[in-house]
């Protein structure tokens, strides 16, 4: 038996009609009457008679209604408790992230996080540390890196971890904005990053002839974009933090079949936590879809 079809039998016997429950359920009045019938085999009796007027409860249907009722009083409450469940979950979440995203992207989303669930509190980490979460150093990490590894953890990935080059309108006004590979000899470049990404911002620099352009190095991304914000002159920024300043430009399109990914994770020991998994959620479908939207942009 589908026990959901209880909920077909109690809505039929309370409007006297399979079209009038349907459309209490949302569903057509052949599904009302083809679940009710799927019932009756089910349970081997007859719960009404088909008459002109309408659907009339049997003397077997009269006497299991107050069960069918009963269940679905049942099943209503659970769904309440569980919302409730879901509102009241609390705590605090002890969040790891890189700094330029942890300030950038995730500051307008943990504000919207924290006025749907008001008592769950988060507490973030953007050192440059990675932090042991099967030791217990942080409940969720961001990282970005091509696939994550430890032992019992639970990952998964929310964008593709792409960079290109970027100006400011600023820079554009004053020095024009470069379109192509071709175009950045002349410019000024600002080098650096942390060290995740230093080594392979270094080797694109020399790959392309541009370390003698570099006028400033800074040593994290959050000075790369500080630099370019301020129009000092053109640098390499993640795409899911640059697209998302009005005040910066693309300069290129990002390289194609870059393997790197931003990655959302926990130890498996934490994810049913009520806290936990909300706040997992919660991340993302809002990083997916920020993920999915400079997706389309590079592509164009």
């Amino acid at each position: 038996m589908d026990w959901n079809d209880l909920s077909y039998f109690a809505a039929v016997a309370e409007t006297g009609s399979t079209m009038a429950a349907g459309q209490r359920l949302g569903v057509s009045q052949t599904t009302a009457a083809r679940r009710v019938a799927v019932l009756e085999v089910a349970l081997g009796v007859r719960l009404f008679e088909r008459l002109p007027s309408g659907y009339r409860l049997t003397e077997q249907g009269r006497a299991l209604l107050p069960f069918a009722l009963e269940m679905r009083r049942t099943a209503e409450e659970l769904v309440d408790a569980a919302s409730a469940a879901v509102r009241d979950v609390s705590g605090t979440v002890r969040l790891t992230a890189p700094e330029v995203i942890a300030v950038t992207v995730l500051t307008p989303i943990l504000g919207d996080f924290h006025d749907a669930f008001p008592s769950i509190r988060i507490e973030m980490d953007t050192s440059d540390a990675v932090r042991d979460l099967a030791a217990g150093a942080a409940d969720i990490a961001i990282r970005v890196c091509v696939r994550p590894d430890g032992a019992g953890l639970v990952a998964r990935r929310v964008a593709t971890d792409n960079w290109t080059v970027y100006c400011s309108r600023g820079y554009a006004e004053r020095r024009g904005r470069p379109r192509r590979r071709s175009e950045l000899p002349g410019h000024t470049l600002i080098g650096g990053g942390e060290a995740g990404i230093r080594r392979y911002y270094q080797a694109w620099l020399d790959g392309n002839g541009l370390s003698d352009a570099v006028a400033m190095n800074h040593d994290t991304s959050i000075g790369l974009l500080a630099a370019v914000r301020a129009g000092i002159g053109i640098a390499a920024l993640p795409c899911i933090v640059a697209d998302g300043d009005p005040d910066l430009l693309r300069c290129l399109r990002p390289d194609q079949g870059n393997e790197r990914g931003i990655w959302l994770m926990t130890h498996e020991q934490l994810r049913t936590s009520p806290r936990i998994r909300t706040t997992l959620d919660f991340l993302a479908d809002r990083l997916t879809r920020l993920g999915r939207h400079y997706d389309r942009n590079d592509a164009k």
